[in-house]
């Protein structure tokens, strides 16, 4: 709203009030950042194989040879889900038999893990995993629970933009930080895994809505260069810094429901913010309610010590804007010519892929070699420099070849893990956190990149899109790193091709660096296309740089 920024123009950009509203929002996201990827240390498995019962009488030799060794990804462990027939093992144990000297163990049947299994706790004192007994039969229920999780946050992101529209920003922002912080207390109480996962998905659907109101309200009560710097750096940043408080909490809490109620009680701190974090007075003019928006609007006035005019919103411009009415597109409009349907799905391949990588290495970090709590912390790190990496990008440099070679990049360095030889561990961490870095760094800058390729009317329908599509790889992500329970190297070689096919993709996207943004249908910027021109001999003789094939030369046009 170009005159509701011309309106409110004698607050300034950064003054008290400004500045309150900036670092409260900010302080908002923190938990999100240690909420969202929760899991990897609340699922994740220990070492395990199946429970020998202490009652059977059987000798010392007996019992550590009563358990199957197998070779995964080269080196030599126990089986999680086997071992030898009990029964057996105690009969030749009370024959005085020897297993190394007198039995074959390779002819000794196999049975299930009827008695349950016994959990390494070398890092861990419990995990809903031990708890649970999430493995073996039941190992699918681990990536399973972290996709509960995320469909939460799908469904919070379809619902949480409709009910803030509707009853405010204000409202929702405290509501649903309310839901993620009791749920998560609630879930530390948790009876069963049903249980468990109902509430984490309730936890998802908090946490997403949390977000949003919070980045919708910073942008609407900033204005100028910080509400620049609070979309790109200041919410993102406040992730990241919650996102490095997790491996802290969990180092300290070694035990899953000590480490929920750990996560959910800080969160009491917030509730003062209720007295100083005003509703949106953008929001209140959008709803009529001009008298609320200039009371809040002559406190800021005083906040930052200047004067407010005596009539900020003169009642003929409510009444201009109450008439005028927006064009409404739907979602068909994505559909409805080439050249939209083109760049909305090259747009959602994008998205996709890049939360499949971006929350694929993020659940990662628990499964590298190595501390868990530092590779997590180092992950974490990571996003740090690459959202300011895409603040200074985003302000100086073209969005396509950014995005394109921050793809390229990041897939790259994945394919280039498989080639680090085994004792190079610290090597390949290093690889997959740069790797992150791109990711991330990708993630946040194709955000702004879709917003500026679309018009008015249509661009809050297309990122909504675009985030569906991105809820939608967060929700299959596990799955993708769960391939490594197979082959190590299957993740890397899956989330590789798919972010590299993503950047040659994002070729063919229009650019929008340097141009205002489209605000109708006609205005929007064409879709880069690659097609066959034939040419006759003279023309093919002065495009010396073409390539030729055929009689015909690949030209680059737009189209």
């Amino acid at each position: 709203m170009e005159d509701y920024d011309e309106g409110i123009a004698f607050l300034g950009n950064w003054g008290r009030f400004q500045q309150t509203a900036f670092f409260l929002l900010c302080a908002t996201a923190m938990p999100n950042g240690f909420n969202s990827l929760s899991i990897v240390f609340l699922g994740d498995s220990p070492a395990h194989h199946c429970l020998i019962p202490e009652g059977l009488n059987i000798t010392e030799e007996w019992r550590k040879a009563s358990i199957p060794t197998q070779e995964v990804n080269g080196e030599t462990e126990y089986s999680r889900c086997r071992r030898y027939r009990l029964d057996l093992i105690s009969n030749f144990s009370a024959l005085g038999l020897s297993p190394s000297k007198d039995v074959n163990l390779s002819q000794v049947p196999l049975e299930g893990c009827s008695d349950g299994w016994t959990y390494s706790k070398e890092i861990y004192q419990s995990t809903i995993v031990t708890e649970f007994d999430l493995v073996c039969d039941n190992e699918w229920k681990q990536p399973f629970t972290t996709s509960v999780y995320f469909f939460g946050v799908l469904s919070g992101s379809f619902f949480s933009g409709q009910l803030s529209d509707r009853f405010g920003r204000k409202p929702i922002l405290f509501v649903t930080m309310a839901i993620q912080t009791v749920f998560t207390f609630v879930q530390a109480f948790s009876p069963s895994w049903e249980v468990f996962s109902v509430l984490f998905f309730l936890v998802g659907l908090g946490q997403i809505s949390n977000y949003v109101a919070a980045f919708v309200m910073g942008s609407e009560i900033l204005t100028g260069t910080p509400r620049f710097i609070y979309g790109s750096l200041g919410i993102c940043g406040s992730f990241a810094l919650g996102y490095m408080m997790l491996p802290l909490f969990a180092y300290f809490c070694r035990d899953w429901r000590t480490l929920l109620v750990a996560m959910s009680v800080p969160s009491i701190l917030y509730i003062p913010f209720w007295w100083f974090i005003q509703e949106s007075p953008r929001w209140l003019l959008s709803q009529g309610r001009v008298e609320e928006a200039e009371a809040i609007l002559r406190g800021a006035a005083k906040k930052n010590r200047v004067t407010a005019p005596e009539v900020i919103f003169p009642q003929t411009e409510g009444e201009q804007k109450q008439c005028k009415k927006e064009e409404f597109h739907g979602f068909l409009e994505l559909l409805k010519t080439s050249n939209i349907r083109h760049i909305t799905l090259i747009l959602c391949l994008v998205w996709l892929t890049l939360n499949i990588g971006y929350f694929g290495l993020s659940l990662n970090t628990a499964k590298l070699h190595g501390n868990p709590y530092l590779n997590c912390f180092i992950s974490a790190c990571t996003e740090i420099p690459a959202y300011t990496a895409t603040w200074l990008s985003l302000q100086y440099l073209p969005r396509r070849p950014c995005a394109t070679i921050s793809m390229l990049l990041g897939g790259g360095l994945l394919f280039f893990i498989l080639l680090v030889p085994p004792g190079l561990t610290p090597l390949a961490i290093s690889m997959e956190m740069i790797g992150k870095f791109f990711m991330a760094s990708a993630t946040s800058l194709v955000y702004s990149y879709t917003g500026e390729l679309y018009p008015t009317g249509i661009r809050n329908t297309a990122v909504g899109i675009c985030s569906m599509a991105s809820r939608l790889a967060s929700s299959i992500a596990p799955y993708f790193i769960h391939l490594g329970s197979y082959n190590k190297n299957l993740p890397y070689i899956v989330m590789g091709s798919l972010t590299i096919i993503s950047g040659i993709s994002a070729l063919f996207l229009p650019e929008s660096f340097g141009f205002p943004l489209p605000e109708t249908m006609d205005q929007m910027p064409r879709i880069k296309r690659i097609k066959w021109q034939c040419l006759s001999s003279e023309q093919k003789n002065q495009e010396k740089k073409g390539r030729t094939h055929s009689g015909k030369t690949l030209v680059e046009t737009w189209m």
